[in-house]
């Protein structure tokens, strides 16, 4: 039985799947079963790395959802619209689709899928997180007997590897983003990796996975590596720890009518050096699980890229295949993407969040600066792990004092850096980051 694949986009994962399905000696004997039916692109006479019929490309997306040859949707086109519409449209006809597209799951999940649940065809997305990395499925399935108590990550590979060259060198930050754009990690226009914004849609959807409920994708706090100092990377390494943007779910309890309390946030991370996530390279991406029973639980691998990704893609397209060999159809919503989810959640009030804290101070070089500051700290219970302060310069009389905190209720701290940045000698908070 041959399954009709039609393809929104031919860029770098629509090609990677393309070539998969093109080439199917060696591979799951499924993949001989998938035929390329319909293929949307852009420009019909662009040069493509993979050889395909001309009567199968087309410029109109609704070709491929309408052409009755095409039992399976996959869309890699990316963006919010048209993709969005067309999943939509696909689902409509009935079909199942297949997506790699975390910015429109992450904030069009629910509609996705009830519009799946009245359809009653699968919606699977493995490819939206960490390319090649199997984290849906075993966050739905494997790990679905646990409390999860955290999910964190380094799920942006364009931000580790700038992280990485800039401590294994001392590069400044924007000489690495230059290089990491000359070698296609980065786009022209890399906001949405170095704003921390890709990394944002990614946790918000492995915390709807992780606790059953939605949460609102735009009000997840969210800072990346853009305004990173080398001089902190640097630092942070003297003290023992590593710098990377990390992605975190972790429940915090319920309310009393049963709504479980998430603090979700993507930011710039001290981690100490024997962290799980600390030895983590270049643009590979990890996954670190916490739950209970099983413990702690790593997925580590190629987070993007055409092979990584089109792999996910793939394995989601013989999902719905083998299902269709085993009952001889596609349908059945997939439970853990469904509109009804098993529990409410909520995004918790930031300032009522436990955080470690690093921060740099630029001050004067004086006499007592020290203690007075660590006078602002213990006035609202701010218990320091760590102060030091580094070579000042002598040209302007200055000191770079950097303190690491323990464990502290964000509202507390808060108050304690207002007192410290009211203090005349000091200059200015030239750096504020998570510590864990």
């Amino acid at each position: 039985m041959t399954i009709g694949i039609g393809l929104l986009g031919l860029g770098t994962v629509g090609a990677g799947v393309a070539e998969i399905l093109l080439t199917p000696q060696g591979r799951h004997p499924l993949v001989g079963q998938l035929a390329l039916k319909r293929v949307a692109v852009r420009d019909l006479n662009r040069p493509r790395p993979v050889e395909l019929p001309a009567e199968i490309l087309c410029t109109d997306p609704q070709q491929v959802v309408n052409d009755p040859a095409v039992d399976i949707v996959v869309e890699v086109m990316g963006g919010l619209e048209p993709a969005r519409s067309l999943i939509l449209a696909a689902i409509a006809a009935g079909k199942p689709v297949v997506t790699a597209n975390k910015a429109v799951i992450a904030r069009y999940g629910e509609e996705i899928a009830a519009a799946a649940a009245e359809q009653g065809v699968y919606v699977l997305i493995e490819a939206a997180v960490g390319g090649g990395i199997p984290i849906i499925e075993p966050l739905k399935q494997s790990l679905g007997g646990n409390r999860i108590q955290r999910v964190s990550g380094i799920i942006n590979g364009t931000t580790n590897y700038i992280l990485s060259r800039m401590a294994d060198e001392g590069a400044a930050y924007g000489d690495v983003l230059a290089d990491a754009q000359r070698l296609g990690y980065a786009e022209a226009d890399p906001a949405a990796d170095v704003e921390g914004g890709d990394a944002a849609d990614k946790i918000a959807i492995l915390s709807g996975l992780a606790y059953g409920g939605a949460i609102e994708r735009s009000a997840i706090p969210t800072e990346g590596i853009n305004r990173l100092d080398a001089c902190d990377v640097n630092y942070a390494a003297q003290l023992g720890y590593v710098v990377k943007l990390v992605a975190t779910a972790q429940c915090l309890g319920s309310d009393a009518d049963g709504t479980v309390q998430l603090d979700v946030r993507v930011s710039p991370t001290l981690l100490p050096k024997d962290h799980p996530l600390a030895g983590v390279h270049g643009v590979n991406n990890a996954i670190l699980v916490e739950g209970d029973p099983v413990g702690r639980v790593m997925f580590y691998g190629p987070g993007a890229g055409a092979g990584p990704t089109a792999s996910a893609v793939v394995a989601d397209i013989l999902n719905i295949a083998g299902i269709r060999e085993a009952t001889g159809n596609g349908g059945g919503l997939d439970p853990l993407l469904a509109a009804n989810r098993w529990r409410p959640c909520r995004l918790v009030d930031q300032g009522q969040t436990l955080n470690r804290n690093y921060l740099r101070l630029q001050t004067g070089d004086q006499a007592g600066v020290i203690g007075r500051i660590g006078s602002c700290f213990g006035d609202e219970g701010v218990s320091i792990r760590s102060i030091v302060q580094f070579e000042a310069s002598s040209e302007r009389n200055d000191a770079e004092i950097v303190v690491i905190t323990h464990e502290v209720q964000e509202d507390n701290f808060r108050r304690a850096l207002a007192s410290i940045t009211a203090l005349p000698d000091v200059k200015a908070v030239a750096a504020c980051l998570r510590t864990l």
